[in-house]
């Protein structure tokens, strides 16, 4: 027995995990390309900007963040600390636990990346009606 293609199409055209998945894929590879002559994906962006606080947070915290399980997280921040960008130090109050942190370079990196991200982010907001950017962020933010 077979799904009928209705159902493929039914599916194509009302799935909010296909939009998603579709949406993040495009979205990525846009900001990929806007972020390349840094030398950063969108991803690392991300990552680095996760890391801007004002006290560095557990690996943990920035999963949870990210939403991201420790060991994908760990992966992604191997090419960062390769690069000089990120310190992974043991945490004082808990030797088990590591606390990740900026280092000038990454930083100084991160000052570079942010008028790239905002002037493609005010691009990607310029194809949405103003109305309802508003509301996708919160559903967005609902569903994650």
């Amino acid at each position: 027995m077979t799904v009928p293609f209705e159902t493929t199409l039914h599916v194509r055209h009302h799935c909010l995990c296909l939009a998603a998945q579709r949406t993040a894929r495009a979205l990525a590879r846009r900001f990929d390309e806007a972020l390349r002559p840094l030398g950063l994906t969108s991803g690392q962006f991300s990552l680095l900007m996760s890391l801007n606080r004002p006290s560095p947070p557990t690996i943990s915290s920035v999963a949870g963040l990210l939403a991201m399980d420790r060991t994908t997280l760990t992966a992604n921040l191997k090419p960062l600390e390769r690069r000089g960008l990120v310190d992974a130090a043991v945490d004082p109050s808990d030797r088990r636990s590591r606390r990740l942190s900026l280092t000038p370079a990454g930083q100084a990196l991160l000052q570079s990346a942010v008028p790239i991200w905002t002037r493609e982010h005010a691009a990607v907001d310029a194809l949405l009606p103003h109305d309802e950017l508003e509301s996708l962020r919160a559903g967005l933010r609902a569903l994650s």
